[in-house]
């Protein structure tokens, strides 16, 4: 049993020496207690943790193995912590969004993080929806970094090719990057595409990989890397993160800077 779902992503910005806000809420229940305890030990700051006097449930048992994954998840109902006062209390540079959101809430603090320069990051979380619905291109409007996997940017698209998949949606975002698990990634900036192949591992479980990538791509960003630099750091994040359960192999910031391969184009 490991932390997972958004402490992944808090966890490893800070690894990887970015000062990280994680709104996230605790209950009585043991999982509650076992997440807190590791937020705790990696010393990640409470400043956005709040307790709840009954349990706060979050669990999902995966069932990984190399050619395929599953999920099952259950989540007790609890009213998180409004995003815009959080972003004008903290002004962070990055907003990471772990899951393809369009409600108005997501939109408004989409929009409010644009207004304060912060730069909105989301990932695809494999939600079932597509572009024709208006809503999703609204939501994407206001995403600077958008990072779902193939199967997402298939979904999304209609697309049975993923280059063409690729182009509709690098339109709809200034940055677009597409994680393809053994087959590297790609990313899309003004019109340019920059490929990166996977860095080779032996893979022990590959359920925290795409948080771990994201986290290595935004650290990059926020070292004012070139694009292609930030896919290789990314890569290398993603990579490390499957050679342990969960993320608890996600790389420091000393391991990628000692372990970081030349970017290709």
């Amino acid at each position: 049993m490991v932390p997972g779902g958004a402490y992944t992503l808090a966890m490893a910005m800070h690894r990887l020496g970015r000062d990280v806000v994680w709104s996230a809420d605790f209950g009585t229940d043991l999982f509650s207690g076992e997440v807190l305890a590791a937020a705790r030990a990696e010393g990640l700051v409470e400043t956005a943790f709040r307790h709840h006097p009954f349990p706060v449930r979050s669990l999902t048992v995966a069932l990984s193995s190399p050619s395929d994954r599953a999920m099952v998840s259950y989540q007790d109902p609890v009213t998180h912590e409004p995003l815009v006062p959080l972003l004008h209390r903290h002004r962070p540079r990055a907003l990471m969004l772990p899951q393809l959101r369009w409600d108005a809430e997501v939109l408004e603090a989409s929009q409010a993080a644009r207004r304060l320069g912060t730069l909105v990051v989301m990932d695809c979380h494999d939600t079932p929806v597509t572009l024709d619905d208006p809503a999703v291109r609204r939501a994407l409007a206001h995403v600077d970094v958008f990072t779902p996997n193939v199967a997402e940017a298939l979904r999304l698209t209609g697309a049975v090719d993923l280059d063409e998949a690729i182009a509709e949606l690098a339109a709809l975002v200034p940055t677009l990057v597409v994680t393809r698990g053994s087959d590297g990634a790609a990313a899309v900036r003004d019109g340019k595409r920059h490929d990166v192949p996977a860095v080779a591992v032996r893979a022990v479980d590959t359920t925290a990989a795409g948080d771990c990538f994201n986290a290595g791509f935004v650290h990059g960003l926020l070292a004012d890397w070139e694009l292609p630099a930030c896919l290789a750091a990314a890569a290398a994040c993603g990579a490390a993160a499957t050679t342990g359960p969960g993320s608890s192999a996600a790389l420091h910031a000393e391991d990628l800077d000692s372990g970081q391969q030349h970017p290709v184009s």
